[in-house]
């Protein structure tokens, strides 16, 4: 049995490095598990992986669940993007479904994996080699770890807590249903006499 070992790299960190070790024979999904364990991502989010020629641009989708109802029939084949040719309608497959040494026959592979599509964190990996799986070991695995990620970039999707409790305290909650009641606009419902009697 053979195993893949990738490097990880995050433009938005300097020198940021994650080395991850994975079976041939093991999917996407576990490759998704030990990138957001490793990285230091929740998990909570959705992914998606994206096998690129050797200039990054995209080949096919891998997505963690079913997403092929959100292409669009009749988008152009391709788009350009900051500098990068981007193919719209690219196969899509999903991460329990693909097996690694199913999907991957460059032997440098480049895979783009994108966590959070609302708050886009995008992370590089580069196949660095494929070796003879060793007895006694356990993968996958992160076998090297340099630079974390900033609260910022982590949390990017969540209010600030002290920022909620500052901007809403009881005070002013007292406040605002005081002033329901003392407004002088108030809609005139009349007296029960106006609705006369059953």
């Amino acid at each position: 049995m053979f195993y893949y070992k990738f490097r990880v790299y995050f433009d938005e960190v300097e020198d940021f490095v994650r080395d991850i070790e994975i079976l041939a024979n093991d999917n996407f999904e576990s490759l998704h598990n030990i990138l957001y364990k490793s990285i230091g991502l929740e998990g909570n989010e959705l992914a998606s992986f994206s096998l690129c020629d050797s200039k990054w641009n995209k080949q096919n989708e891998i997505t963690l669940i079913d997403m092929k109802d959100d292409e669009v029939e009749d988008a152009p084949e391709y788009e350009e993007e900051d500098g990068y040719t981007t193919k719209t309608h690219l196969p899509k497959y999903i991460m329990k479904e693909s097996i690694l040494n199913k999907m991957i026959s460059d032997p440098h592979q480049h895979i783009l994996y994108e966590y959070d599509f609302l708050n886009p964190k995008v992370f590089y990996l580069e196949l660095m080699k494929v070796a003879q799986a060793q007895d006694g070991i356990e993968y996958p695995r992160c076998t090297h770890k340099a630079q974390e990620l900033p609260k910022a970039i982590k949390n990017a999707h969540l209010p600030d807590p002290d920022e909620l409790i500052e901007d809403l305290t009881k005070d002013d909650i007292f406040d605002d249903f005081e002033d329901g009641f003392n407004d002088e606009d108030q809609l005139d419902l009349g007296s029960i006499d106006d609705y006369g009697s059953y």
